[in-house]
Formats: structure tokens, sequence, C-alpha cells
């Protein structure tokens, strides 16, 4: 079953638990479903604003709760949360509006965040702001661009045969290159 799929069969719950677990796949998917009529854009951007908001949440509490026994434990994890508290300390509100934008780090930095002692209100006011205006931007990215993407998509399975092909061309000829100067320099390398 596909992403598309999913969010048509199952919905706005669809996305609310994609945005809760990390969510920009899922929210450009539902911008194009919004686009098609399948769902409404205001629900769709809500459904992602709670998901991701909640989901922060829980991170962050749960990294207040375990976050330091956890990372004192796992010596290549506790080198890496050392820079992200470094990184954390000298910019506090911008690491937290923006975290969200940074693909893969999503889910790991509020459960530092949460291990770095910051105070809960203050990590709620932040989180609310960045969690709103990320499923703003990515909602409407799918809705505006989603169409644009999968018209390219689309376009680009006419040319994978060409492409493949200058892919192994352009393999080919490297080989026969390094082939013919392997020889070159043995046979320069004998005469010599």
């Amino acid at each position: 079953m596909t992403l598309h799929e999913i969010i048509s069969q199952y919905g706005y719950i669809a996305l609310f638990i994609g945005t809760f677990l990390e969510g920009e796949t899922i929210l450009l998917v539902a911008g194009y479903l919004a686009h098609e009529g399948h769902l409404g854009l205001t629900l769709a951007i809500l459904s992602a604003f709670l998901g991701t908001f909640a989901g922060d949440q829980t991170f962050f509490f749960l990294g207040r709760a375990k976050g330091i026994k956890f990372l004192e434990k796992r010596e290549a994890w506790r080198l890496k949360s050392q820079k992200a508290f470094d990184l954390l300390h000298r910019h506090q509100v911008p690491v937290i509006l923006g975290f969200r934008f940074l693909y893969g780090i999503r889910n790991v930095t509020p459960f530092v965040i949460g291990a770095s002692g910051l105070k809960p209100i203050r990590f709620f006011v932040l989180n609310f702001l960045g969690a709103a205006t990320w499923a703003v931007t990515f909602g409407l990215l799918g809705y505006y661009f989603g169409q644009a993407v999968e018209l390219a998509l689309n376009n680009a399975k006419q040319y994978e045969y060409w492409v493949l092909g200058l892919i192994c061309a352009v393999a080919l000829a490297g080989f026969i290159h390094s082939n013919i100067s392997a020889r070159r320099a043995k046979r320069n390398g004998e005469s010599a």
C-alpha cells in the first residue's frame, strides 16, 4: 500500500500518526491530495500540526525523564549529544523553532532538548510556533507543488532507459580508457 493510498483510505488519522512519527513526506502527499480534493487543506494542516506538536512534546518529556541516563549508557550517543547540547545552549530559539525542518533529526532533537533541562513551558511555546510554521509550510508546498512534482516524476519514467543507457556508456568508456591506459603504462614500463 502506497503512502497516497494510506492517506486516501485513512485520511486525517493517518496524517496525524505519520506526522507524530516523522512527517515531511506524508504532509506533502496530504497537501497534494488536498489539491486534488480528497482532503481539506485546512484540516490536513491542522492534523499535521497536532501530530507533529504531540510527537515533539512526547519526545521532549521522554528526554526530560530518561534522557541523561539513556545518553550516559551510550558512549557514541553521548559525544553526539554533547554537540547538540552546545548548539542548543548557544542558539536555543532558532534550534527549537527550526529543528523539524532538518530531515532526519526531528525526533532526536526534542529528546535532547528535554534532557537539557529546558523549562517545559518555554519548549511548549516555541514548539507550538515551530510546529505551526512547519505544518503550514509543508502543507502549502504539497498543495501547490505536489502536482508539479508528480508530473515531473511521471515524465522522468519516460527517460529512465535513456539515463541508464548513458550511465552504462560512460562506465564502459571509463573501463576501456582505464584498460588502454594500463596497457600503455605496462608497455612503457617494459620498454624502459
